[in-house]
Formats: C-alpha cells, structure tokens, sequence
C-alpha cells in the first residue's frame, strides 16, 4: 500500500532552521506531484508548497517565500522542505501529500486540489 512518512519535525527557536522529509512508497514517485501541508492547533490546514513530478515547477505560501525551500529526490523517493527563519506561529503538525500528475500545474490552486494520499504528520514547534 501506498506510505507516505515524515520525519525531521522537532523544536527550534525562533530564527532556526529544520529540514522536513516524506519518503514514498508504494507508488512511482516520479508520477506525482508533491506537497507540504501545516495545521495548527485550531486552525484550518494550509498548502506550504507544492512541487511538480520533475522538480522544474514550485509554488509557495506568501509568508514562506524565501525562508522555505521544497525539492525532491526522484531516485530516493523523498520530497523535502528546508524550513529556515522559522516563526513562532508556525508551529503545527507539517504533512506532506501527493497527487498523481495530471499534465497540468495549477500554480495558487495545487492547495486547493484534492490529494490523493497524505502522511501521518509530523510535529513542529518553534519556541520564540
């Protein structure tokens, strides 16, 4: 069955850096377009950033942009997030998720699509 597993969460303060991971199985990696997701406590979930199925399109959430990075590694089946500057309100479970390409790149609207498998989470909290 299809798994998707993060790791790398933990605590950092504020100004720190972390490097999320989610490696695949159970799917061909190379066939799906890759997300992060955040959800805080009592808060909606929201998209991070997004990478298509080669690596070559991004797209990031306004508040990461330039502090966040997400990249990918087709032959190791993993999807990153290097996360530096990190805020305090930025603490929340990450996710991470994927979607089978579809030809199509939908820029702002990859958080709004429906994914089609998600990992369990893992836990982020930056002390300020």
């Amino acid at each position: 069955q299809v798994q998707l597993v993060e790791s790398g969460g933990g605590l950092a303060q504020a100004g720190g850096s972390l490097r999320l991971s989610c490696a695949a199985s159970g799917l061909t990696f190379s066939m799906y377009d890759m997300a992060w997701f955040r959800q805080a406590p009592g808060k909606e979930r929201e998209g991070v950033a997004a990478i298509n199925w080669s690596g070559t399109l991004t797209y990031y959430k306004d508040s990461v942009k330039g502090r966040f990075t997400i990249s990918r590694d087709n032959a190791k089946n993993t999807v990153y997030l290097q996360m530096n500057s990190l805020k305090p309100e930025e603490t929340a479970v990450y996710y991470c998720a994927a979607r089978r390409r579809a030809g199509t790149w939908y820029g702002p609207a990859q958080f709004s699509i429906r994914y089609d498998y998600w990992g369990q989470g893992t836990q982020v909290t930056v002390s300020s």
